[in-house]
């Protein structure tokens, strides 16, 4: 007798159980992709022992004929694919026809089902094996109870973690059915008491605020993008809005939540300068494409996909981001402080923009009030500093080396993305008017903060970040226009590297003569270089030319654009004034309307915010004025 033989479809189930069952959650995502494709307007989730003991998933589908309902738990039956052609236009959540069998295969389990005016169908089944077979009332849709998951596989069972854990999971697992599909209502319970529920109203906005609170919907921007073979719908948290992991960037595709680094990438470029370091963006992205230019069968559990236009997709999420920030006032409000009672509150209550809207009126009339007499005091204010020498000395001080460089005439071309998103900062600065108002100075804070008002409240601005974010994007526009500009060395430098590194950039000396390092052989491993290009920062082209060398080592190519945009941001950081710099009013006023007309005035470089608005409502709070 051979070796080798062919498993029972018994163990063969439970060895893919391995892949597709990891977990309860992997249970509710493979049934409740089940109730989706079905057509379900609403599914309920019905847990105890977060789904060790009981998994109920009722859903008011399509349903399934008793035939169908039996062949459901045959391995690799699908109503999905018929031939390989069907493969490569998948539309459906589920289409291998392994779910079933799978958990049918590691737990007890009972199915009802029917497609309505007819009884329909009930089976029971434990360990895969059908024990008993029935029928069930008409109501249409499916109801699927699995019981003693992981029952026949103890060792399965050690390695689940804790109830709060495993109920994390699935929380988060809901989270992205209901942003997915805003259309379909989900209710889940544990333990007889509710831990999610959505409406169902199709309304994407209105499950955020669900999801993650009426604070984080209110700082939502809409964004809506199309191509000739994407369009991309959903929301973009205002960059006031971060979290410490990747898992809130939500990127839907065809109605499939996928996990994709790349289409992750391109968001955090989006974002670009305008969050923190270490820091990641709330962000839900519906995108919808020919299912032909997607391969969704690359994945065990279907969560990772894989594009054939993945660099044009990239792009339109990557451009269609920064419009639509351009487009926004992004000056965070000052933090409110509330009990944790009044949070929870504001959570639970009900989702009413044009309440709240209502509400923010009155406010706004309110200060309407007071806006005759601010502009007369600006007036008398403007006024009696006209009669006070002009002083330029800050200016004169901080900008000289800039206005140097702006002097020196623009040698070079620049790429055609470089060309178009300076086009679109010009655009931008011209409408800055609406992101940004006019800010009086009346003062500064330990020589750190510039203190401005206008009617709308009081400002306090980051004098460093602000002066930061104006230099930056002075260099980074002029270091992307010059090419060709040479600084010679009156003594070379020297570099010396291994035998593997000299050899590995002796392959490549072309590619680095095509961005201005000119290498010349110094012995068997050493190099000389005797000029550089002239953006370099001083004190840095030692560091600059080894990063071109890094990423020659590893990526066997050199993003000379990354390069000139570290090399911007370390000018503008050491250019700008410090803390503890004390500033004139003329100084304070010339640093605010430089910053006014910047592209995006909210951040410095390194994604710290440079302004906090207090409103006069929040002033008249902290005063008692309002309660």
């Amino acid at each position: 007798m051979g070796k080798i033989q062919l498993m029972p479809d018994q163990l063969a189930n439970k060895i893919a159980a391995g892949e597709v069952v990891e977990r309860p959650a992997s249970v509710i995502k493979e049934l409740v992709e089940n109730s989706i494709d079905a057509g379900s307007s609403w599914i309920k989730i019905d847990l105890m022992e977060a789904g060790l003991q009981k998994i109920q998933i009722i859903d008011d589908g399509e349903g399934m004929t008793e035939e169908d309902c039996e062949h459901a738990f045959f391995r690799h039956a699908t109503s999905k694919i018929r031939d390989e052609n069907d493969l490569f236009h998948v539309r459906t959540l589920g289409f291998r026809g392994e779910a079933l069998a799978s958990i049918a295969a590691v737990s007890r389990l009972a199915i009802q089902s029917s497609v309505g005016q007819v009884a329909g169908t009930r089976l029971e089944l434990e360990g895969g094996k059908l024990l008993q077979r029935g029928k069930s009332d008409a109501r249409k849709g499916t109801e699927i109870t699995v019981e003693e998951l992981f029952f026949n596989t103890p060792a399965r069972l050690k390695y689940m973690k804790t109830i709060h854990t495993e109920l994390g999971h699935i929380t988060d697992i809901l989270n992205r059915m209901a942003l997915s599909h805003p259309e379909v209502k989900f209710d889940c319970s544990h333990n007889g008491k509710r831990l999610f529920q959505t409406s169902g109203r199709g309304d994407l906005l209105q499950v955020i605020a669900q999801i993650y609170g009426m604070g984080v919907a209110r700082k939502m921007i809409p964004i809506k993008a199309e191509s000739l073979d994407f369009t991309i719908e959903g929301y973009i948290a205002k960059p006031e809005v971060t979290r410490a992991s990747r898992n809130y960037m939500s990127t839907v595709i065809n109605g499939r939540y996928i996990r994709n680094i790349t289409l992750n990438k391109a968001i955090m470029k989006g974002y670009h300068t305008l969050l923190p370091i270490g820091r990641n963006p709330l962000v839900v992205l519906n995108i919808e494409m020919d299912p032909i230019l997607v391969d969704v069968n690359v994945h065990p559990a279907k969560l990772e996909v894989r594009f054939s236009k993945e660099k044009e997709l990239f792009d339109t999420i990557e451009q269609s981001i920064k419009k639509e920030l351009r487009k926004e006032s992004l000056i965070p409000e000052a933090p409110s402080r509330k009990s944790k009672k009044q949070k929870l509150h504001s959570t639970q209550k009900s989702f009413d923009f044009m309440e709240d809207r209502k509400a923010e009126t009155k406010k706004e009339d309110a200060h309407l009030e007071h806006k005759n007499s601010f502009e007369q005091f600006v007036t008398s204010l403007q006024t009696d500093n006209g009669n006070k020498e002009e002083n330029f000395e800050y200016q004169k001080r901080q900008d000289e080396a800039v206005r140097e460089m702006a002097a020196e005439p623009l040698v070079g071309k620049t790429d055609h993305n470089e060309s178009q998103e300076k086009e679109d900062r010009q655009e931008t600065n011209n409408g800055n008017g609406n992101r940004v108002p006019v800010l009086y100075p009346i003062g500064q804070l330990h020589g750190t903060y510039i203190l401005a008002q206008n009617e709308n409240g009081l400002y306090i601005v980051d004098q460093h970040a602000a002066q930061e974010r104006i230099k930056y994007e002075f260099f980074r526009d002029k270091l992307g226009e010059t090419t060709n500009e040479v600084q010679e060395l009156l003594v070379p430098m020297t570099f010396d590297f291994s035998k593997k590194e000299a050899l590995r950039i002796e392959e490549h000396l072309e590619e680095l003569k095509k961005v201005g390092i000119f290498f010349e052989p110094f012995g068997d491993t050493s190099f000389i270089i005797r000029n550089h290009p002239s953006w370099f920062p001083e004190g840095q082209e030692e560091a600059v030319i080894d990063d071109m060398v890094e990423q020659i080592m590893h990526e066997n190519k050199i993003d000379i654009k990354k390069i000139r945009e570290e090399a911007a941001i370390l000018m503008s950081c050491k250019r700008s004034i410090k803390a503890n710099h004390y500033l004139n009013h003329e100084d304070m006023k010339h640093l605010l309307d430089d910053l006014r007309r910047s592209t995006d005035p909210f951040t410095c470089p390194h994604g710290r915010p440079i302004i906090v608005h207090f409103s006069d409502y929040d002033m008249e709070k902290m005063f008692k004025r309002v309660m």
